[in-house]
């Protein structure tokens, strides 16, 4: 059994070595804007501890308690986010100290919380990340921190507060003392230091002006750091989100054969009107995980959905343990300490997909041409006058097929796929016949018609070669186990 599972991976790597040899993919540029980025969202506290000199009053057992997750263990871990997976952003939450193991009770915007490592670890993070092409970014919550919060020690500041709730205060947001207070406080620790991202969170009553002038204080500081909110607003965030996003691919994928007529709303409004690219997700941290929605095999509604992110017109979101099938609801339940021992299907997946985009410019920002949206089965284009690349996911109960014109694609083309290896070229009818077996997903390049695939050959023979050599190393063996017996 192990020797199989060996085997197969063994093949799977040459053979997809080989397709990216004999394809031409064009490399990214120096220049990026968001949408050449992908996100994977954690909490700190919860991936990986590194550090047991921080697990004071930790307690791994109760999940409303500070598990151990630390600045460390992230550094321990970018291997699985950029090498494994190829996320290019690692949104880790708040780090500032708080009261809750997830940041939402902060009691300073100055002070790093303990339990997460010190001051130098964080900015050792961030180093370590980016010498693995990962940039950390924060969650800066403007409102809703807890009542202990250092600014109300200060009497001065007690007109500063609008309500409180279960321990936690509002700022008043409208107030102009309060909205320099919190531009000063997130300047001072982007300039402190260099994160590649903020993420503002909990923007109540916050006005577009105000968050314009924040976004814009932020940039100041320096113009290639991501602001992105995760809340509904008109500010000029470098992407926008929609709530309603994460319930359309919920649904659209917790079955088969849904209707999946509403999966583009969004979606177009970045593609046709030029907005800020949409944040494309499943779940986030305040939801509920979307295997709890899952109405059929779990892994397999997780690949294709986190393939829809990953590979429509925006910029792709994955909460940590998506890849592994973490369920939960909404809160502690669904902040289950990372599991690193669990089966890597999905994460090979996310891999080989994440592969393909990373180094397509096109992929991740050409032009976009819908062919087909209808309950569940998806196909579109991604195109630029350098490549053309044909995305199809079949969400659907039963193998599909999709023709595609000879015009659409040209005279002496084929389409190559890139996860199967799959070739398809015009029939007699005149046109590219796609089919696909029910719940698949299938990245393909029109590339120019071309003969023997001489390097699919080489690899092929290397995989038969490898395999050749494993027999006669188990016949040896095996003679000399006799020969020991005699």
């Amino acid at each position: 059994m192990k020797f199989k599972k060996w085997f197969s991976a063994t093949a799977a790597s040459v053979l997809l070595a080989a397709s990216f040899t004999a394809t031409t993919v064009a490399n990214a540029e120096e220049t990026k804007s968001i949408t050449d980025e992908s996100i994977y969202d954690l909490l700190v506290d919860r991936f990986f501890n590194g550090s047991a000199q921080n697990d004071y009053n930790a307690d791994p057992k109760d999940p409303s308690q500070f598990a151990g997750g630390d600045f460390k263990g992230i550094s321990e871990k970018l291997s699985l986010i950029k090498k494994d997976m190829g996320f290019s952003i690692a949104s880790i939450g708040s780090v500032f100290a708080t009261e809750k193991y997830d940041g939402s009770m902060v009691t300073s915007y100055t002070e790093i919380e303990p339990h997460f490592g010190t001051a130098d670890e964080l900015k050792q993070l961030i180093q370590n990340a980016e010498q693995n092409n990962v940039s950390i970014m924060i969650d800066f919550p403007l409102t809703n921190v807890s009542e202990n919060h250092e600014w109300l020690q200060d009497a001065a500041k007690a007109d500063w507060i609008v309500g409180t709730s279960n321990g936690k205060v509002r700022w008043n947001l409208k107030n102009e003392e309060v909205q320099q207070a919190l531009i000063e406080a997130i300047v001072n620790f982007v300039s402190t230091y260099d994160v590649g991202g903020v993420r503002l969170t909990n923007l109540d009553i916050a006005d577009t002006s105000f968050l314009n002038e924040m976004i814009e204080a932020i940039k100041g500081v320096n113009n290639q750091i991501y602001v992105i909110s995760n809340e509904d607003s008109n500010a000029n965030f470098d992407a926008t989100y929609y709530e309603e996003t994460n319930e359309i691919f919920r649904n659209i994928y917790k079955n088969v054969d849904q209707d999946s007529s509403n999966q583009l709303k969004y979606i177009e409004n970045f593609v046709q009107n030029e907005e800020a690219p949409t944040q494309l997700m499943i779940d986030n941290p305040k939801t509920d995980r979307f295997t709890l929605d899952v109405e059929a095999y779990p892994p397999t509604r997780v690949k294709l959905a986190t393939a829809a992110t990953l590979l429509l017109p925006g910029v792709p979101v994955m909460q940590y343990g998506t890849e592994i099938v973490m369920n939960g609801e909404a809160g502690p339940e669904s902040h289950q300490l990372y599991n690193f021992r669990t089966d890597k299907e999905i994460v090979d997946l996310i891999g080989n997909i994440q592969t393909i985009r990373n180094k397509s410019e096109t992929l991740r920002s050409g032009d976009f041409k819908l062919l087909k949206n209808e309950n569940g089965f998806l196909a579109f284009e991604r195109y630029s006058d350098d490549e053309r690349w044909i995305v199809v996911i079949n969400n659907t109960g039963k193998t599909t097929r999709l023709d595609i014109p000879e015009e659409e694609i040209g005279v002496d083309k084929e389409i190559r796929g890139m996860l199967e290896d799959d070739i398809i070229r015009v029939n007699d009818e005149g046109v590219y016949p796609i089919v696909l077996d029910r719940e698949v997903i299938e990245i393909f390049q029109v590339t120019e018609k071309r003969g023997i695939n001489i390097s699919y050959v080489i690899a092929l023979g290397l995989v038969y070669i490898l395999f050749i050599g494993f027999i006669v190393a188990i016949i040896k063996r095996g003679r000399r186990q006799r020969a020991q017996e005699n």
